[in-house]
């Protein structure tokens, strides 16, 4: 098994991408035969009837984390929340997913999507740049 440190993670939701704010967070590969990670997230428990209906639906959410380092491009997981515990004023949630394959790499993504709202020249350069540091949610996943 390989752990690993998670920096940022979101939901699509209703064809809408929900970010969720993380206190902390940790990615573990369990590098079993089914290809099973496990997603541990430490966030606010403003959230907990948020993720409290997925334990109760069993539905497989798309999701996405960044591990490890701030310019990694998100990785896409399949997943199903497996359980909430409450920890003062914290939660932590237990999602349990496989890594979705990714056919498109973020910047080409981004490119894309930067090119559709009729940027060009100096202007897409610049919003490409700031982009890529700040890795907006894009509206496509390159599923």
């Amino acid at each position: 098994m390989k752990t690993f440190k998670m920096l940022a993670f979101d939901l699509l939701v209703n064809d809408e991408i929900k970010e969720i704010p993380l206190t902390d967070g940790i990615i573990i590969n369990q590098e079993n035969s089914h290809k099973m990670w496990i997603l541990e997230l430490f966030t606010a428990d403003t959230y907990y009837d948020f993720f409290q209906n997925f334990v109760t639906s069993g539905e497989v959410l798309d999701a996405r984390a960044i591990i490890s380092l701030p310019d990694n491009e998100p990785a896409p997981f399949a997943c199903v929340v497996h359980s909430i515990t409450k920890v003062g004023d914290k939660i932590s949630v237990l999602i349990k997913g496989r890594l979705k394959a990714q056919r498109k790499k973020y910047a080409e993504l981004l490119l894309a999507e930067l090119l559709e709202e009729g940027l060009r020249n100096d202007e897409l350069l610049e919003a490409f740049d700031q982009g890529m540091r700040n890795r907006p949610s894009l509206k496509k996943n390159g599923e």
